[in-house]
């Protein structure tokens, strides 16, 4: 594997199973741990508790939506700006490019940490390429990730932005049915159900439950294997970890 592997967790994690899942993320060579951002999870208050019990995994926000959470709001206390990558998308403001670009340049004079951008479309790929570090894609197949990479590297020109693929993972049987439910949940979504008719897919085409699936997304700068598990236990979160962990010495 040529690209870095990450872990991705729901921000409704519950804080004592960050404290204890950290740390052996961290043990098994994981780049970063990125935590999503939602209503009822703070992904910031998170990775509180993940830099407080870990001393060089990455740290990273996927993403915080700024029509709900305005990026001047953001307490950055607590997270070591070396180690963190603040994620940010437009949500459902009126004006997402705007929102966003304010957004970078906000960030910009608040913090020295990574500035990513989730970008489903072009013209905020664009703006990821030309203003961030980096852009998140989201709900890719190898083929897709592979052109997207193509976009931001013409579009970047001379500069480093790295391309990071989110993708929905499981590591056993018993959770495809939540593998299964995330998928249609998404494809309801019309912004997405659109990206998925303009590439041909299906949602579940975009999902991964195996070494040579992720071998085959090493196309990116970096994986993030968000983990979908059955129940969403610490055990079963304990026991993804081990196994794609695996996956990852051998793919490639």
């Amino acid at each position: 594997m040529r690209a870095a592997v990450s872990i991705g967790l729901t921000g409704t994690t519950d804080a004592r199973d960050i404290r204890s899942l950290a740390p052996r993320i961290e043990r098994l060579g994981f780049s970063r741990l990125w935590l999503n951002d939602v209503p009822r999870g703070d992904s910031l208050a998170g990775l509180r508790v993940a830099a407080a019990v870990t001393e060089s995994l990455g740290l990273a926000t996927g993403v915080i939506p700024l029509d709900r959470r305005p990026a001047a709001s953001l307490d950055l206390a607590g997270l070591p700006a070396e180690r963190t990558t603040i994620g940010i998308g437009s949500g459902s403001a009126r004006h997402p490019l705007a929102v966003v670009e304010d957004g970078i340049e906000t960030l910009r004079r608040a913090t020295e940490a990574s500035v990513v951008v989730g970008a489903l479309g072009p013209r905020m790929r664009r703006l990821a390429a030309e203003r961030a570090d980096g852009v998140l894609f989201n709900w890719l197949t190898p083929a897709a990730a592979a052109a997207a990479m193509s976009e931001l590297r013409d579009a970047a020109g001379d500069r480093l932005v790295r391309g990071v693929l989110y993708v929905r993972t499981i590591a056993e049987p018993e959770a495809r049915a939540a593998l299964e439910r995330e998928a249609d949940r998404y494809a309801s979504v019309p912004s997405y159900a659109a990206n998925f008719d303009r590439l041909g897919i299906m949602a579940i085409d975009a999902t991964l439950d195996d070494a040579d699936g992720l071998a085959a997304l090493d196309v990116v700068d970096e994986i993030v294997l968000r983990a979908v598990t059955p129940s969403g236990s610490l055990i079963e979160l304990e026991r993804f970890v081990e196994e794609v962990a695996r996956w990852g010495s051998t793919a490639g």
